[in-house]
């Protein structure tokens, strides 16, 4: 039986789902305020988090409007029509050129009522616009494997799809390089620097190293997490190779004796563009450079992405919708806290909203937020830029990593007047991010009234679908690592990385395990009264906080990554 649906508050595909049963009232009232506050179509957010079925959504749609209803499976996608379309437009709303005929361009989209992106796209194409209803799962899938085809994906390029010695390459910002170009480019090391870092990207490495020793010179890049060596040149060539980076990056060729920072900007298409962020230090036998790949699109894979369990999200969702209090993500070097934190300000980066970063340096550029890079020579420091964003009439502030003490205070007096604030601490744990900052010597009871949230992580390495197989374990070992009684009497089944061609020592990516650690009133009269660390962990124990090995055996549990993963990024 049909449901009757609000008359004064539902109108379009909404009113028609309801009145369908595909979808109560209530949720589709709660999927539309979430959706407005991610900048995603309804149709996308429903469908993403299990709300409604992409089939019935598109059969619904179909009926209602009177729009045609085409199964993405059954056609190839023209990528002549699909590059007439503007990728941000394509992003934007989600939608897919399907064909081109004359004059008329027949656009995939699941909502029909969204005239806004059927209008844009007819603005950008000058084409009539013919709306075609598909499936809200195969058109993100579809939309994925389109662009990947036109010329936004690395991993089927071959060295011969660039000429390595001409790439469109540039330092970071907008000024022109008018460094002389001498022997330092000659043809061999151009083509061999720029050949490892295409290499890189196309493998998702995170960082290079160029390492030169007494008798060897040899190029590693850090792959989900670990280090590998990937080529040895010859030693002459180490101080080559250094110029060159060095040029690329403008910094002084000429110094040698101290560290340098740069930044490098590699054009691969008119759509994609990847950042390096590049520092040098003096070794033995020369410099040492290791090169940051920063890849935008990991700022922007939506909170669903990073791993959090159901009950850590909604806890890190419903202290960013506060208007004030302090979010604090803690973690070593590499751990993801970046991608956490840029996660959390895309998701507050409304029109309404003015947002401030001090960063260093700012590692993605993000539109619409004030990004600041702290310069310590300048006296451009991050207590600094605190109190500069102070006077610009800040909601939320971003301070890249909490150093000292005249930082922290400006920070927590910030939380404490009305302004949300994210950072960073480097600590092993969230109970110890907490002492970490009475150690500082920041005031007890300032802490216990401005921080909010802290977040610890780590970042493991996940199993390969396509190989990873069942490993057989004894009780007492799984005991011994951590795994309760329950856990192993309930079908408990245990995955081990073997290794094939899609993969790299039988893992491939990497997924986020977290610590989400709410600060109660309880806590907070714990920090002011002089408790420790382990007092709060295990305050924070008996309120249901989970830590991070437990974290990481329920990824386990779940068949993402492996125990020996596990017990290398987490203490037992």
């Amino acid at each position: 039986m049909a449901v009757t649906a609000s008359q004064s508050t539902l109108t379009g595909l909404p009113r028609r789902l309801v009145q369908d049963g595909i979808i109560s009232e209530q949720d589709v009232q709660v999927a539309t305020e979430a959706a407005r506050k991610e900048k995603m179509p309804l149709v996308a957010y429903m469908v993403a988090n299990e709300m409604a079925d992409s089939r019935a959504v598109a059969v619904a749609a179909s009926h209602e409007f009177g729009v045609p209803l085409l199964d993405l499976d059954a056609i190839e996608i023209d990528l002549d029509c699909l590059r007439a379309v503007d990728q941000k437009l394509l992003n934007k709303h989600r939608v897919l050129p399907l064909l081109k005929r004359g004059q008329r361009l027949f656009l995939g989209i699941t909502d029909p009522t969204n005239l806004q992106a059927i209008d844009d796209v007819k603005f950008q194409t000058s084409l009539r616009v013919d709306p075609v209803i598909v499936e809200q799962a195969k058109l993100e899938d579809r939309i994925v494997k389109a662009l990947e085809a036109v010329d936004t994906s690395m991993s089927g390029l071959a060295d011969d799809d660039f000429d390595l010695e001409n790439l469109d390459v540039s330092g970071g910002d907008d000024e022109q390089d008018e460094v002389a170009r001498d022997d330092i480019e000659d043809a061999p090391v151009v083509r061999f620097v720029n050949k490892v870092l295409l290499d890189a990207i196309k493998r998702g490495a995170s960082d290079i190293h160029f390492e030169p020793y007494e008798k060897i010179f040899r190029v590693r890049t850090r792959l989900d997490g670990v280090l590998s060596e990937v080529a040895t040149p010859p030693v002459a060539l180490s101080n080559k190779v250094c110029a060159r980076l060095k040029v690329m990056s403008r910094m002084d060729i000429a110094e040698r004796r101290v560290p340098q920072d740069g930044r490098i900007k590699m054009r691969l298409s008119k759509n994609r563009a990847i950042d390096f962020r590049v520092n040098t230090c003096p070794t033995l036998f020369g410099e040492k450079i290791v090169l940051r790949i920063l890849d935008p699109s990991s700022a922007k894979l939506g909170i669903d992405a990073l791993g959090y369990e159901e009950a850590q999200k909604q806890l890190y969702q419903k202290h960013l919708d506060k208007p004030y209090g302090m979010i604090l993500v803690t973690g070593p070097t590499g751990s993801g806290k970046t991608v956490s934190l840029y996660t959390g300000l895309n998701i507050l980066n409304t029109e309404d909203r003015n947002i401030s970063t001090a960063e260093d340096p700012a590692e993605i550029n993000l539109p619409g937020i004030n990004q600041v890079n702290v310069n310590p020579k300048v006296g451009l420091t991050f207590a600094s830029a605190l109190k500069a964003f102070l006077r610009q009439d800040p909601d939320v502030i971003m301070v890249g990593e909490i150093r000292d003490l005249e930082t922290a205070e400006i920070a927590i007096k910030a939380a404490q007047t009305g302004h949300l604030v994210l950072s960073t601490l480097h600590t092993n744990d969230a109970p110890r991010t907490l002492t970490r900052l009475v150690d500082m010597g920041v005031k007890p009871y300032a802490i216990a009234t401005s921080v909010s949230l802290i977040i610890a992580q780590r970042l493991a390495r996940k199993l390969c679908d396509n190989c990873k197989e069942v490993q057989d374990i004894p009780r007492e070992a799984l005991e011994k690592e951590g795994f309760t009684s329950a856990d192993i009497d309930n079908n408990l089944t245990i995955f081990g990385a073997v290794g094939c061609k899609s993969c790299n020592d039988g893992y491939k990516g990497r997924l986020g395990i977290f610590q989400v650690m709410e600060v109660s009133e309880t806590m907070g009269r714990m920090i002011m009264e002089g408790g420790n660390a382990l007092q709060i962990a295990e305050q924070a124990s008996t309120e249901g906080v989970i830590d991070l090995r437990r974290a990481g055996l329920n990824k386990v549990k779940e068949g993402l990554t492996s125990l020996v993963e596990i017990n290398r990024v987490t203490i037992e």
